[in-house]
């Protein structure tokens, strides 16, 4: 494939800074940022079909539930729907003490007047003003040199501070973006932000966020947070105001971009759960979250109910979550790889034994944090090997198996596995296992057994019932399994040695107390059968016949044998 309008040659990489004294690669994040969510905003006026003002409050309502306190709720100036619902939330008491709303507005005086009517009667909230400041913007949109875009900032400062100033009975903070900051010169964003801050003054009090927006990510995240780190280094008033990033994800590096901004001296994050947002999205506030999370650091939202949390965004947004987004995907806990699958449950009998802080292989979080349940996370598929069966078996069933089983039942799963080119679920693996180790023909079934102990040696009397008789076989050897051997080589005249043989008592079961597995070889061909009975000798003799029956052995009924009776 040759395209000629497929052509690298007309983009230009994007600049970065000269930056030798930079610090934040050596520094680490130990606190949660604040969480400013904007999905009502920036993540509603990217759907197909914006939400309901019931969708959004019931959004909303999910927002203060898992603890954000700064919420972006609309355009009131620009959005009928925006002003009634900023609207509602006020003249409703929606908004718990301790949350502040946030509302976006261009730098234009009517457009600020009509936010500052829409937030009448609310007690604190942050009108956040923005204008455009990079080269492209300024040329091709408003066809302005750098001062005239400064001069849009500064009257959009003093219009915020002037017309606030008529509603003394709200604590007010004010929030500027020089959108595009990612791709504006980093010292026109620093002469833009001194600007609009000796006009509103953080260092006499009033309560300021300056957001660096990277309105389209055109770089790479390291070269973003030099220009964060740049920008702290050279602005004014650094240590009055909050600084804020908003980071979409053009490039695939949203999340990574916030991250390193926090390294770089970010104080807050702007974000949407899920990373809904225009083109590729925002920066997903979950994935932040839980990074933080899985760290040791307190993300300072609740996260721990993740599937109600999924259940609303889906409504509200008529959006899916992604079956491998980061943290919460329906699939991110689960292993189908064998060599994973057995590591996993490896490394979780290993923590129930030793504790200690969480270290399971391929599991970074314990999934219980997030509601989610074990079950989820070993699945089996044609890439499954026995680690995951043996783990779906032991932790929905209750069935141990030896070393030996749990690699011949593998085969067997995955072969099944292959046959439907589907995943193999929990209750077909207990099918499958029973089809292939527990069902007997009636006639090997057991229905009784005796044992007398004669010094260093068992005597066993095994019955079987076929057809209303019952056929006995006896025999004395070193244990149970070796005797009933004997027994068995005697009557059928074949030649049988046991190759693997395994016992334990089933912890979890309900009834049924011991399981037991044996492989024979019947004059020289292998076979497998187990057995789960109320205790383990039982559970041995059942196995030894089960296996026998798969050798292809038929059992024979005597005609001297007595009419079958209750033992």
């Amino acid at each position: 494939m040759n395209r000629p309008d497929f052509d690298h040659r007309k983009y230009a990489p994007a600049p970065g800074i000269a930056k030798p004294d930079r610090r934040w690669p050596d520094r680490r994040i130990v606190r949660a940022p604040i969480f400013a969510s904007v999905d009502l905003r920036d993540g509603n006026q990217a759907l197909e079909r914006p939400m309901s003002v019931e969708q959004k409050l019931r959004f909303f309502d999910l927002l203060v539930a898992i603890g954000l306190t700064e919420i972006e709720v609309g355009f009131p100036s620009a959005s009928q729907p925006d002003f009634a619902f900023t609207r509602r939330l006020i003249e409703e008491g929606r908004i718990p003490e301790g949350v502040m709303i946030q509302v976006l507005t261009q730098a234009r005086e009517d457009l600020i007047r009509r936010t500052f009517e829409a937030l009448e009667g609310v007690p604190r909230a942050i009108v956040h003003v923005y204008n455009s400041t990079s080269p492209a913007q300024r040329e091709q949109v408003f066809g302005l040199d750098r001062e005239g875009v400064r001069k849009i900032a500064e009257s959009g400062a003093r219009w915020v501070r002037d017309i606030a100033a008529e509603y003394p009975g709200t604590d007010w903070t004010f929030q500027y973006s020089p959108e595009s900051y990612s791709a504006t010169e980093p010292d026109y964003a620093v002469e833009v932000v001194d600007a609009v801050n000796a006009i509103w003054r953080p260092d006499r009090g009033q309560k300021v966020i300056i957001n660096l927006p990277a309105t389209v990510e055109v770089t790479t995240p390291n070269v973003f947070a030099d220009q964060v780190e740049w920008f702290c280094d050279h602005v004014r008033m650094r240590d009055d105001f909050v600084l804020s990033l908003h980071t979409h994800n053009d490039r695939g590096t949203g999340v990574a971009a916030a991250e390193l901004g926090l390294l770089a001296g970010a104080d807050r994050l702007e974000g949407t759960l899920f990373g809904n947002g225009e083109r590729t999205g925002n920066m997903d506030m979950i994935t932040v979250a839980m990074n933080l999370y899985s760290q040791g650091v307190d993300p300072t939202v609740d996260l721990s109910d993740m599937e109600a949390i999924k259940a609303v965004y889906r409504e509200c947004t008529a959006l899916p979550v992604h079956p491998r987004h980061p943290w919460t995907g329906e699939l991110v806990y689960t292993a189908f790889s064998g060599s994973h699958q057995d590591a996993i449950r490896k490394g979780m009998a290993h923590r129930q034994r030793w504790g200690g802080p969480w270290e399971v292989p391929y599991l970074p979080i314990d999934p219980r944090d997030l509601g989610r349940e074990y079950e989820a996370v070993v699945r089996i598929n044609s890439q499954s090997g026995k680690g995951g069966v043996a783990h779906v078996l032991e932790r929905d069933h209750g069935i141990t198996l030896p070393r030996w089983l749990a690699t011949e039942f593998a085969r067997a799963v995955q072969a099944q596995a292959e046959e439907s080119g589907a995943e193999v679920n929990s209750r077909s693996v207990r099918a499958l296992f029973e089809r292939q180790y527990l069902e007997t023909p009636a006639s090997w079934s057991l229905t009784g057994y005796r044992l007398y102990r004669q010094g260093a040696q068992v005597e066993i009397d095994v019955q079987l019932a076929q057809h209303g008789v019952v056929q006995r076989l006896t025999a004395r050897g070193d244990g149970v399994v070796s005797a009933l051997v004997v027994a068995l080589e005697r009557q059928y005249g074949v030649r049988i040695e046991v190759v693997e043989f395994d016992e334990h008592a089933l912890e979890h079961s309900t009834g049924a107390q011991a399981l037991a597995a044996v492989a024979l070889t019947v004059d020289g061909e292998r076979a497998a059968g187990a057995a789960i009975a109320e205790d383990s000798a039982g559970a041995a003799v059942q196995a030894v016949l089960t296996a026998l029956s798969r050798a292809g052995v038929a059992a024979g009924v005597d005609v001297d044998v007595v009419p079958a009776t209750a033992t």
